[in-house]
């Protein structure tokens, strides 16, 4: 009977799902060739708008200083910032009087139009690049997924999948086999692709989790190419124990998610990566830290002088565990994703890490599944696609639990948010910075102004958002990318195909000082030494 019921509640979510029904008062919801009568954006702005841009009398900043000046603008490049700039009457004003005027964000964790768990994310290139932009942040980095271990097959395939692209973005690279030809292949994306990172899964056993011997493989080659190293925690093989423990114990809801891959194993897999990449010698990036176990590790490597990367996620920074315990399913599902969102207690931890700089940038790990696609777990925890939104509301949650809290100043936003990511990933300051001969991806923050969030009216497509009915304070305005006003007046002005491929170049300042570490250590062995034999 139970299981009768579930094959008629998933049958009923399917057909309501096909109907559009399940889809809120989205903005991105049309079909392919995305109509503009249906998704509610205009391309008007791409061709009629000034290429000079003045942005007047608000205090700009960047992660060094603030400053009050304003902004001039001309063909998408930052010419000049200073006060009282004079301009000719062929300029668009925008008035920023006591307004911040920043970088846009860059998020360095995200996963659009991504095939996982038998399904694809329902945000593609430009749904989700559209909902980054009403949020102020104006580049994002996706992960390329190989296709069958082939990284070269992988990227032609998000080129094609990113053709819809609205905005700036990059790629980093996952690896899920090694073998000579992935190691050929890292190198073509490195010196030819523009790709400059490469992501380790040390977890989902069977699909893309990968061994220790391959990660060191991974980690040596990553190094010779300049490039960075990253790793998603978990102990894999204890975690797949933890599912079928659950199961035994008969718990098959969403909170047997949280159950089956407790802090204990990231932060495990979290102190073997670092000791892995310090046995080599090379800078390690972690991403989504979601645990005081993972940070502690983090803090500990960084303290004694080793180069790790901790970055933190908005779900883990202010959401606890306890919707996976709803008794709604929806509800609980929507909350599925890995590392699983922690108990009280880790999110305050991880706003002090932020705060103190023992982790260093936000992201979101942006991978969005509907409700209908989450209910293919009903049954089974397991068979829930794991994943939650967040490109939309970053940059405005992350300054009302971090700057309106006391916890960073509004520079240290900008770091958080944009700045530190540029740099990691070799492409400040054209990006990240309010500078002279910077590209113009800009936002105007309103810091008196208040924002609501909303599944209703999010611009993602997925109809559900684990901040519904979150309010806070600071909204962004404005957003400006390549000099364009693409978000006023809380309407987008984007088009299909309008968006720009940024290649990132390895060796980023993370490397400085890696030879010279290398020659010490060389040094250090006291070895070969030379022997002789006593005959007995």
């Amino acid at each position: 009977m139970a299981h009768f019921l579930t094959y008629l509640l998933l049958s009923f979510l399917i057909i309501y799902d096909s109907l559009g029904l399940s889809q809120s008062n989205q903005f991105c919801d049309a079909g392919v060739g995305y109509p503009e009568s249906t998704c509610g954006f205009s391309s008007s702005s791409s061709s009629s708008s000034s290429s000079k841009l003045l942005i007047k009398g608000g205090t700009v900043l960047n992660a060094h200083q603030q400053e009050v000046a304003d902004v001039y603008v001309e063909d998408g490049i930052i010419v000049a910032v200073k006060p009282n700039i004079k301009v000719d009457e062929d300029v668009t004003l925008l008035d920023a009087t006591g307004k911040y005027v920043m970088p846009g964000g860059i998020d360095p964790h995200t996963h659009l139009a991504m095939e996982f768990m038998g399904t694809e994310t329902i945000d593609d290139f430009f749904s989700g690049q559209a909902a980054a932009l009403a949020g102020g942040t104006t580049m994002h980095i996706d992960f390329v997924i190989p296709v069958n271990g082939s990284l070269v097959a992988g990227f032609e395939a998000y080129k094609k999948k990113a053709m819809k692209s609205c905005m700036n973005y990059g790629f980093h690279m996952a690896i899920t086999k090694w073998d000579e030809s992935v190691s050929r292949e890292m190198e073509i994306m490195v010196k030819e692709k523009g790709i400059n990172s490469f992501k380790f899964f040390m977890a989902y056993k069977g699909s893309l989790m990968i061994s220790d011997e391959l990660l060191l493989q991974g980690l040596e080659r990553c190094k010779s190419l300049g490039a960075l190293a990253m790793v998603h925690a978990e102990n894999g093989d204890a975690v797949f124990e933890g599912q079928k423990r659950m199961i035994d114990l008969g718990i098959t809801g969403p909170e047997g998610h949280a159950l089956s891959r407790p802090p204990v194993l990231e932060g495990e897999a979290t102190a073997r990566a670092i000791r892995l990449a310090k046995f080599v010698n090379t800078p390690l990036y972690v991403v989504h830290v979601m645990s005081i176990d993972a940070m502690e590790e983090i803090a500990r490597a960084r303290k004694s002088g080793q180069k790790v990367i901790g970055e933190p996620v908005v779900s883990g920074l202010v959401l606890n565990d306890s919707g996976l315990w709803d008794p709604d399913f929806v509800t609980a599902a929507k909350y599925v994703m890995s590392p699983p969102i922690r108990e009280s207690g880790h999110d305050k931890a991880l706003q002090a890490a932020l705060s103190t700089g023992v982790l260093q940038l936000v992201g979101t790990d942006h991978c969005t599944f509907n409700s209908t696609q989450k209910a293919f777990g009903i049954d089974d925890f397991r068979k829930i696609p794991n994943g939650v939104n967040g490109i939309e509301e970053r940059m405005h949650l992350v300054w009302d639990t971090m700057v309106e809290s006391g916890q960073i100043s509004v520079t240290d936003f900008v770091r958080i948010t944009s700045t530190e990511c540029a740099r990691i990933f070799n492409i400040y300051p054209r990006k990240g910075a309010i500078l002279v001969g910077s590209d113009a991806d800009i936002i105007i923050f309103n810091p008196n102004s208040s924002f609501e969030i909303s599944a209703s009216m999010h611009h993602s497509r997925t109809d559900t958002n684990v901040y519904d009915g979150r309010k806070g304070k600071g909204k962004v305005e404005v957003t400006i990318v390549g000099g364009r006003v693409v978000w006023q007046d809380d309407e987008l002005k984007v088009v299909p195909g309008s968006g720009k491929y940024i290649e990132m170049p390895p060796f980023s300042y993370l490397f400085n000082g890696i030879d010279k570490a290398d020659a010490k250590y060389l040094s250090s062995l006291q070895a070969p030494v030379k022997r002789y034999f006593t005959a007995s």
